[in-house]
């Protein structure tokens, strides 16, 4: 009886896993790398700062990542 339950746990398990698998095509990428797809949103006021910064220092990204502290940055 134990040997049966194992299997079903692991029968359930491993459809499960296999379940959340999905290919993802190329052209469906650009639909889940849009800004709405992030995890954390943004406010508007802080997608506006990022776009400021960018213009102004001709960069972007490394916004809210810590720097080494020595004031290199």
């Amino acid at each position: 009886m134990k040997r049966y339950q194992a299997t079903c746990a692991l029968v359930t398990l491993a459809l499960t896993a296999l379940a959340a698998c999905a290919p993802v095509r190329p052209w469906e990428r650009g639909a889940l790398a849009h800004r709405c797809m992030r995890p954390a949103q943004q406010g508007a006021r802080a997608i506006l700062r990022e776009h400021v910064v960018a213009v102004r220092e001709g960069a972007t990204g490394g916004m809210g990542a810590a720097g080494a502290g020595c004031g290199c940055d």
